[in-house]
């Protein structure tokens, strides 16, 4: 049975099914569906495979991954068994199973869409087909209006690529998270990027809880935008120029900072004010940001907490211009009877203390 860990069935945490489990993977990624797999050994019994009909496995059952660290109990995902992996060998204790899952962003993909979402902001519309899904809403505002006497906003895809499209040309992430109760909340909004990383990732000083920490960086990258478009019903100017990252910079100094000179690109998109059209500037300049990224190994054991995405972390040991506050954009689970390993991807978009 791995380290620590509940296994819930359709929300009613299954004890027996966690003790055929080996080892369990759980993947969380900025932009991607948190997905599970989870590793069973096969016995054979009666000329029969039991736990490839077991009706806990059934295409579209709900699972959720439970760790408890500190006081809380967390839920890592939650959401339909999709698929499996069956490995068989001759003779007993050799044969796998490898149960294939993800969050329930997935209930939103399956089925194409053509909505016209007339008189409302982008907000509105990601609310409106959230709750949909039962989700609870975390929406932050967008400023612009779509009306049908200009440029209305149509949706021809299905809902989750709608709901990304819009976070991508606001600047903003879309994410899901859950209770241990399984319900669910919807995030869509900018990176949380204020306060202190919590908890700290060590290297390098007393009481260390890493081993080793990659880092690397790129500054090649735009730091202002240049957009400008005609309002078609006045025939005025709309300008829509953003000369500053909408993010919260993770350091003393931020990219723009540190290259000194002007690196800019052009955003041309059908809009109807300036609001609109400097959203999507600090859209594409909020994507272009993270110019430094990071990987590191931890366990829970080392830590002492559960390290999740759309967080943040502080490194420290890793000199005056690298220690500091992270974005955790990534975060690998393995999970068995020795340990919780987790395996981290980091960005920030700044350096210095």
């Amino acid at each position: 049975m791995p380290q620590g860990v509940a296994i819930a069935v359709g929300g009613a945490p299954n004890a027996e099914l966690a003790q055929l489990v080996n080892r369990i993977e759980v993947e969380e990624r900025v932009g991607q569906a948190t997905t599970f797999r989870i590793h069973c050994a096969v016995q054979i019994s009666d000329g029969d495979f039991p736990l490839l009909t077991d009706s806990r496995f059934e295409p579209g059952t709900l699972i959720s991954i439970l760790v408890p660290a500190g006081q809380t109990t967390h839920c890592l995902v939650n959401g339909p068994v999709q698929g499996e992996s069956i490995h068989l060998e001759h003779g007993e204790g050799s044969s796998t199973l490898e149960v294939r899952g993800s969050d329930q962003r997935i209930v939103m993909d399956r089925e194409t869409k053509v909505v016209s979402w007339d008189g409302l902001t982008d907000s509105d519309a990601v609310t409106a087909v959230l709750a949909g899904y039962g989700f609870i809403p975390a929406v932050d505002t967008t400023p612009a209006r779509h009306d049908e006497s200009g440029h209305t906003l149509v949706q021809r895809e299905s809902d989750l690529h709608f709901v990304r499209r819009l976070a991508a040309r606001n600047g903003f992430l879309f994410w899901l998270t859950s209770d241990e109760f399984g319900v669910q909340t919807a995030h869509f909004g900018r990176p949380p990027l204020g306060g202190d990383g919590d908890p700290e990732l060590i290297i390098n000083l007393d009481s260390p809880n890493l081993n080793t920490l990659d880092i690397e960086w790129d500054v090649e990258r735009p730091t202002s935008v240049d957009a400008a478009q005609l309002d078609l019903r006045s025939k005025s100017d709309i300008d829509g120029a953003v000369s500053t990252t909408p993010n919260t910079v993770l350091g003393s100094e931020g990219l723009q900072d540190i290259t000194g000179d002007t690196r800019s690109v052009h955003i041309a998109a059908p809009v109807d004010d300036g609001g609109d059209l400097q959203a999507r500037g600090e859209g594409a300049l909020a994507a272009a940001d993270w110019f430094i990224r990071a990987t590191a190994r931890t366990t829970l054991n080392s830590v002492g907490s559960l390290i999740r995405s759309h967080t943040l972390v502080k490194i420290r040991g890793a000199g005056s211009r690298h220690s500091g506050n992270y974005f955790v954009t990534a975060v690998r689970h393995l999970i068995d009877d020795s340990a919780h390993t987790m395996e981290l991807e980091l960005a920030r978009n700044g350096w210095g203390a």
